[in-house]
């Protein structure tokens, strides 16, 4: 079974829908796990939108980067575009998947465009799941 790590800032938005994604899209090929190096939350919309495709993250909670050991991991994966993504120490293997933060969209402000922009997020990170199959299969 493959140890794959989503990594961005908050934990919030990017890795909680990367790992919801992985667990579904991999089931027990690998073990999914997300962190930050400064968590918060988890953003309600990304809640929202992963229900929207029937999985459910509202278990989820933030988790440090810090309290992780890189020697577990098979695959570490950023998720950051234009903030600086954490960096997890040792030799494992990294890929590095620039989208941009959909919490950046003021959701007070405009909630539909908000909504779109974790939209967004969600299906660039599946998609870019299906690439790594062959990755967690081998």
């Amino acid at each position: 079974m493959k140890k794959m790590l989503f990594l961005c800032v908050a934990n919030s938005a990017r890795s909680q829908m990367a790992e919801g994604l992985a667990r579904h899209r991999f089931r027990d090929r690998a073990e999914v796990v997300s962190a930050g190096s400064q968590p918060s939350r988890v953003n309600p919309l990304a809640v929202e939108v992963m229900e929207e495709i029937g999985i459910d993250i509202r278990g989820h909670h933030s988790k440090s980067v810090d309290t992780l050991d890189a020697a577990r991991f098979d695959l570490v994966i950023t998720l950051c575009a234009d903030e600086v993504c954490p960096v997890l120490p040792g030799t494992v293997r990294r890929l590095h998947w620039p989208i941009p933060d959909p919490a950046a969209v003021d959701a007070q402000a405009d909630r539909a465009a908000a909504l779109q922009a974790f939209r967004d997020a969600r299906d660039a990170i599946d998609a870019r799941l299906q690439t790594i199959r062959a990755l967690v299969d081998a």
